[in-house]
């Protein structure tokens, strides 16, 4: 964006409505930002005023505060004696989700209030059409508009084949091939974004690349691929926010290694809709489609109009979904088993201390 043109919290996506919701945090003299970098206790956000550092405080349990790139805050604006401070989170329209390399069942935010989620695959490596299953449950489900980006279309002789096969495992998304060394499919992909995008892909994918030529500058490092196995190294160590020059902002992500499922029902369902529709004709409502009998999908895949690796796919990912799920319901016992001895003991420690009268 020209450095002529005086960014507006509009160009960051503030609108109306968001101006009305947060007409109680103006009332108590807070001002709104949005979070353009996130880091452990402090934040850059940026507001009416231009681009501050701000402070994060615990919240009431003593934690930190849930903060992530993207995210709309309240703030109360800095002063000569203090800094400025985060004190609420505005409601998230979308938020992308992935479950935590750890392995915890508390999901990990990777970016707030995203409109349109670009999953960017490279051309130059074999296509893994069970990653990018994943990546387009994780996008559906966080409520934004998946679109994948084929990269480095000048590296594959059958791009446009290639596009075919995504296409086939994407239904209801746009997927568009192109390359940043020769421009090609650039202008489609800037007809095809707005509001605020995410980049998702492994390291390598050429996303830093991408979103130089939607920059139109060199704003974001770019690292070759490595000679020895094919991968690239961590460009991008943060997610942050960049203003687009046509409007809109651009946030891109270091790559991701891992893309663990974080309670993904919808964004399983909206993936794989080819099964979901043929469910709806199956003899049993609650037919897993393994062995019933009246089973509209199985039937589908001894016709030959689907793949049985699409099946397969669906059940492994159902599968780790629900292990996720199970791992999150077991936290919430914990966590209410432990909630219900604290009050125990509280209980036993007044009682102590203003003992009844007989």
């Amino acid at each position: 964006m020209s450095s002529e043109h005086s960014l507006t919290l509009a160009d960051y996506g503030w609108d109306e409505q968001r101006d009305n919701d947060f007409a109680e945090h103006a009332a108590q003299g807070l001002v709104p930002g949005r979070v353009v970098r996130a880091e452990r206790g402090q934040c850059d956000v940026v507001t009416a005023a231009g681009l501050i550092r701000a402070t994060v405080p615990p919240d009431s349990t003593g934690d930190q505060h849930v903060l992530c790139t993207g995210d709309w805050a309240a703030l109360q604006p800095p002063t000569a004696q203090s800094a400025a401070t985060i004190t609420a989170i505005l409601d998230r329209r979308s938020a992308v989700t992935r479950a935590r390399v750890s392995g915890t069942s508390v999901g990990q935010l990777l970016a707030a209030n995203v409109d349109i989620v670009a999953i960017v695959v490279s051309l130059a490596d074999p296509l893994k059409q069970s990653r990018i299953e994943r990546l387009l449950a994780l996008a559906w489900e966080s409520g934004g508009m998946p679109l994948v980006i084929l990269t480095k279309a000048d590296q594959c002789p059958d791009a446009h084949q290639k596009a075919t096969e995504v296409a086939d495992i994407a239904p209801g998304v746009n997927v568009l091939v192109t390359s940043a060394t020769t421009g090609e499919g650039i202008d489609d992909v800037r007809a095809a974004i707005t509001g605020t995008v995410v980049l998702l892909g492994r390291s390598g994918a050429g996303k830093s690349s991408l979103g130089n030529c939607l920059l139109g500058s060199d704003l974001l490092a770019i690292n070759t691929v490595r000679d020895t196995d094919g991968k690239g190294r961590h460009t991008t160590a943060w997610r942050e926010l960049v203003p687009l020059p046509g409007g809109g902002v651009l946030l891109d992500t270091p790559g991701l290694r891992g893309v663990g499922l974080h309670d993904v029902d919808d964004g399983l369902d909206q993936t794989f809709a080819e099964i979901t529709d043929l469910a709806e004709h199956c003899r049993f409502t609650d037919c897993a489609h393994q062995t019933e009998p009246g089973c509209a999908v199985l039937a589908a895949i001894e016709d030959g109009d689907l793949p049985r690796r699409r099946l397969d796919s669906y059940h492994r990912l159902q599968r780790e979904n629900a292990h996720a799920a199970a791992r999150t319901d077991a936290r919430l016992r914990a966590e209410a088993k432990r909630s219900a001895k604290e009050m125990g003991r509280l209980r036993k420690s007044i009682n102590r201390s203003h003992p009844r009268k007989m």
